[in-house]
């Protein structure tokens, strides 16, 4: 095992990771870590696998436990081990590469681990230097602790939902799996804080993350405004709320027919003027209505239909680069298609082809941050248990003989 100031291909390319994670949590958590270099190897049920292997979309609208572009993304650069971990005989062969490792991050629902023995107190009496994160719902306690969840419960009771979307309708929640991709990130910069600690101290930790708490920490200001002034604050549509215009507008349709969209952000009172400035509209500045940002968003739809004229007279290209030229915040509202053609993330190498021996070859997001010593590693996620043979041979010296005695028994 290493100490995480080791480098070797990777920043964590001396790292052992088991990853016995499921859906997105977890998984994520681990891809992060195998973009470094770390050896990740995800453990999966045999012939069944990660639940995400069925979840779509697939290559050509065919269903393939191998080709779940949610599996593919989640599970870049990790070694593909099958385990049956309910059986003895799994649990056993799992505790053996504890021995070797260095973390292990698992989102099983709270007592599963412990249910199977394999809680952190047993493995770190096999391993003290063993770093264990568990990602779960709500935490490894409290009255929540048992509750079932996903996206939508997550942020109802984190009280992310309640502040999203239109005022005089229902709370919005927001897409995907975000709060699952909140946790992940929390847990990476946990498990490398725990990693420098063990470096001083000689001795792993253990890891508990709550989605609930991971979404509830996103909040901006919004609850130490509360505290603050008793006041909820309220939902806001596509607005900012206290400035405008910082909101969403519609604009000329493209040559080919495209309705226009444009997002503003304009908050400081020195592009407020300029704005108004390049409309030819600064005599709005003489309306106390209008005199600055603050009293826009108060009388936000006046100053939105006196603006709206404009808006239709222009494309959003035409829009955006006249304000970005006047140093003012605009954008387009690019749909998934306009991002991957977007020559920003092209310049940067954001997107990053992956060939993948069932799925093919495909564009995948990188990381948004560049090492200049230990750049990310991308390579093509692992097959069920494509790496079996391999990890057992390599870490625990196993032969032919008692690989085929496992596999038979449906150990492996």
């Amino acid at each position: 095992m290493a100490t995480v100031s080791e480098l070797g291909n990777g920043a964590l390319a001396e790292l052992t990771v088991l990853d016995l994670s499921h859906y997105v949590a977890g998984a994520y958590c681990g891809k992060l870590l195998a973009a470094f270099g770390a050896e990740v190897i995800k453990i999966e049920a045999p012939g069944v696998g990660d639940g995400a292997r069925q979840v779509g979309p697939f290559p050509d609208r065919s269903p393939d436990p191998e080709a779940s572009a949610l599996y593919l993304y989640l599970n870049t650069g990790k070694k593909g081990l099958t385990l049956d971990l309910a059986s003895e005989g799994g649990a056993a062969i799992l505790k053996e590469l504890v021995t070797q490792a260095d973390v292990l991050i698992e989102n099983f629902a709270p007592g599963i681990m412990e249910s199977m023995g394999l809680d952190y107190a047993t493995l770190s009496a096999i391993n003290p230097r063993l770093v264990m994160a568990s990602i779960s719902n709500f935490g490894q306690s409290g009255p929540y602790r048992d509750y079932r969840a996903d996206t939508m419960v997550e942020m109802a009771l984190s009280g992310q939902m309640y502040v999203n979307g239109d005022p005089e309708r229902e709370p919005l929640s927001s897409t995907g799996y975000q709060p699952s991709y909140q946790s992940a990130l929390y847990a990476y910069s946990g498990i490398m804080a725990a990693l420098i600690a063990r470096d001083r101290d000689d001795r792993g930790q253990y890891l508990d993350v709550s989605i609930q708490e991971a979404m509830a920490s996103e909040h901006q200001f919004t609850l130490n405004g509360f505290t603050a002034s008793g006041k909820i604050r309220m939902r806001s549509g596509n607005r900012y709320g206290s400035v405008h215009p910082t909101t969403i507008l519609p604009c000329k349709a493209d040559d080919n027919g495209k309705p226009g969209l444009v997002s503003l952000g304009i908050s400081d009172p020195t592009q407020y003027v300029l704005f108004l400035q390049l409309l030819d509209m600064s005599e709005l500045l003489g309306d106390p209505k209008f005199a600055n940002p603050q009293m826009c968003a108060v009388n936000y739809r006046d100053f939105d239909a006196l603006i709206s004229s404009w808006f239709m007279d222009h494309t959003a290209e035409e829009i955006v680069n006249a304000l970005q030229d006047n140093r003012i915040p605009a954008a387009f509202v690019n749909e998934v298609s306009d991002v991957l053609d977007d020559p920003q993330y092209e310049f940067r190498g954001f997107w990053k082809e992956i060939d993948h021996p069932v799925a093919g070859s495909h564009r995948y997001a990188g990381l948004p941050y560049h090492l200049t010593e230990a750049p990310p590693v991308y390579e093509r996620a692992n097959l069920l248990g494509e790496h079996t043979d391999e990890v057992l041979r390599e870490k625990l010296g196993y032969d032919s003989d008692r690989l085929g005695q496992l596999r038979e028994g449906g150990v492996i």
